[in-house]
């Protein structure tokens, strides 16, 4: 089982340079990794950074640690966009991007207010192709691609990132749906949220019918806000995120970041 932080650059956090001896911290501290909440509007706080260059001042500032965003919602993002600084995180960390994908979320009008898809069905078509062109374009693959949402012609990123074929890629999933358990299937990890003993079990089993086996395949669960862990992390977890409120109260995050991880 690996370590992670999970919080949002929200409020308190809403600060580069505190979130550089945030990750600075963390990887002193002993953890495996920090993730970051991507939103662009919230309810819980009005003062948010990109979580994207947020993430490339940690990896210049860190070594060891894994990074990434936890999750960054394809159906409002331009693939080529997202793939672009998808090889610039994992350049300026050498190699230690985790790219977390998902849908997104309305919560605080960031779809609705900018005229971005809202309705669930629209948006996960939008993730599913979305996300194939993402993978393609990292893989390194000359993509020509007519879709529903999406179009390329012939084009082939360089330079490589430093992972190879590609960084691997976390599909978040909701509760006691299999559609995003299937998708999270096809790459190379899953961020369940909103599950019980028996969703997790089920999405498991639905993981291993669709891949064959788990071997090489991060599932991955956060804590209470407390630090509790599922009563259920044992029956397949590899990570586990320490999570935190949306808005923080600093001291009392960098405390617990810096007692480090569960042993």
């Amino acid at each position: 089982m690996r370590h992670g932080i999970f919080v949002a650059p929200f409020g308190p956090l809403a600060d580069p340079h505190k979130l550089i001896d945030l990750g600075a911290t963390a990887e002193e501290s002993g953890w495996d990794g920090l993730f970051l909440w991507d939103h662009v509007l919230r309810p819980e706080s009005n003062e948010i950074l990109d979580t994207w260059v947020s993430l490339g001042a940690i990896a210049a500032a860190t070594v060891k640690i894994r990074l990434g965003p936890m999750v960054t919602p394809i159906p409002r993002r331009r693939p080529i966009k997202l793939a672009r600084e998808a090889i610039t995180v994992d350049l300026l960390s050498d190699g230690r991007l985790t790219i977390g994908v998902g849908s997104g979320v309305d919560t605080g009008g960031e779809l609705s207010r900018f005229a971005e898809t809202v309705d669930p069905r629209e948006r996960g078509a939008l993730l599913d192709e979305g996300l194939d062109l993402l993978a393609r374009l990292l893989d390194g693959d000359t993509v020509a691609h007519v879709g529903d949402h999406f179009r390329v012609e012939g084009v082939l990123l360089e330079p490589r990132p430093v992972q190879r074929p590609r960084p691997p890629i976390w599909c978040a999933a909701r509760g006691t749906a299999m559609r995003p358990v299937r998708r999270a299937a096809r790459y190379d990890g899953m961020f369940p949220i909103e599950v019980d003993a028996d969703s997790f079990r089920r999405a498991l089993d639905e993981v291993v019918a669709t891949r064959g086996d788990l071997d090489g395949f991060d599932v991955c669960l956060r804590t209470e806000h407390d630090g509790e862990p599922p009563a259920f992390a044992d029956l397949g977890a590899t990570w586990l995120l320490r999570a935190f409120p949306p808005v923080v109260d600093l001291d009392e995050l960098f405390d617990a970041v810096m007692h480090g991880p569960p042993r």
